[in-house]
């Protein structure tokens, strides 16, 4: 009776998620196969979805997802940060001063987000109808795109590292003040992973004149 108790009674002991998932596949399925019986499975074009996107509007869902992600890393990293640091600076006051140090390290993530969009916004200009289609404008498009992606998921997965270890940090001085450097270092090494999706962001987007 107690192992039922503790397993999730909704949905018959499926989680939301796994059945959210599981009605998107069939549902996907069930058009894919409709296409198929139907003769219209050219129809499903992946390539041609793509193309018929403007390459302006790649390079702003780029700079638009460069900055959500990385705002949404920080966010992330000062919500995790700042919740053990409150509730640890309430036995010992003395840790608050010296840990915000784990929050300005999560806010620079939300900072590497914004430097890079700008440099994104840099090189987006206005061409001619006639040219917009070319070859080179999609190059632009999707080299924008990608390196705004990959800059944005660094930082988030960066912010959350930050945030996570300097949760522990508070956490660690609050017991024991000579552990605090010991964790910053490990925490300066976590938030190195941003700097490593800045630097690709610059590589990708670099030959975009």
């Amino acid at each position: 009776m107690g192992a039922y108790s503790t397993r999730d009674s909704s949905y018959g002991g499926t989680s939301p998620m796994a059945l959210y998932s599981y009605l998107t596949l069939t549902g996907l399925g069930l058009v894919g196969l409709y296409m198929l019986l139907t003769g219209s499975g050219e129809q499903f074009n992946v390539g041609e979805f793509i193309m018929s996107i403007s390459p302006h509007q790649w390079s702003l869902m780029g700079i638009a997802l460069c900055v959500g992600l990385s705002v949404a890393g920080a966010a992330w990293g000062i919500f995790i940060t700042g919740a053990s640091l409150v509730g640890a600076g309430v036995h010992a006051p003395r840790i608050v001063t010296k840990n915000l140090i784990s929050i300005i390290f999560c806010e620079v993530v939300a900072i590497y987000g914004l430097i890079m969009a700008i440099v994104f916004s840099a090189k987006l200009k206005d061409v001619q109808d006639a040219t917009i289609t070319s070859s080179e404008m999609y190059y632009k498009g999707f080299a924008l795109f990608w390196a705004g992606l990959t800059t944005g998921l660094c930082n988030l997965v960066c912010g959350v590292s930050v945030g996570i270890t300097g949760s522990s940090a508070a956490l660690a001085d609050a017991q024991d003040g000579q552990l605090f450097v010991k964790v910053l270092v490990i925490e300066i090494f976590g938030s190195i992973v941003g700097l490593f999706g800045l630097i690709v962001g610059l590589l990708v987007s670099g030959k975009v004149a």
